[in-house]
């Protein structure tokens, strides 16, 4: 079995930032010597997240609207009395969502479905520079 590693570099806004990751992981999958396997996607930090979804501008609004409802950022959290940050919400919505997906892929082709797209959400309260792990296997 063969492994292969790359990174991916970008810059967000925070808040719920929600970047489309979707070719900058296509293509560095076909740039690796591996026509079949599982592609992992993973975040190395507390407050960003990675899913999938289909990436269109209602919907990225409407996920925004869903984590306010459920973790609101106004909200007393105990993290955020210790922490000069006030970013517990950004830790809770992160963990909700988890720091990795993997995807399956063939002839170096990911096998997303037709609206299937992969996100990262930076729910950080500041913007960031964020680094993503990519490993493959097959």
């Amino acid at each position: 079995m063969a492994t292969a590693r790359f990174t991916i570099s970008f810059k967000t806004n925070g808040n719920a930032d929600i970047e489309d990751i979707t070719a900058r992981v296509q293509k560095g999958v076909a740039a690796q010597d591996i026509e079949a396997g599982v592609a992992t996607v993973f975040v190395p930090g507390a407050t960003g997240a990675l899913t999938t979804i289909e990436c269109e501008p209602d919907l990225v609004k409407d996920m925004k609207t869903l984590f306010e409802e459920l973790i609101p950022e106004d909200r007393s959290y105990n993290h955020n009395s210790g922490s000069p940050t006030g970013n517990a919400y950004s830790h809770l919505r992160a963990s909700m969502i988890g720091p990795s997906v993997s995807i399956p892929f063939e002839g170096k082709q990911l096998t997303l479905g037709t609206w299937q797209q992969i996100v990262f959400i930076d729910f950080d309260n500041r913007p960031r520079s964020r680094e993503l792990i990519i490993q493959i296997t097959g």
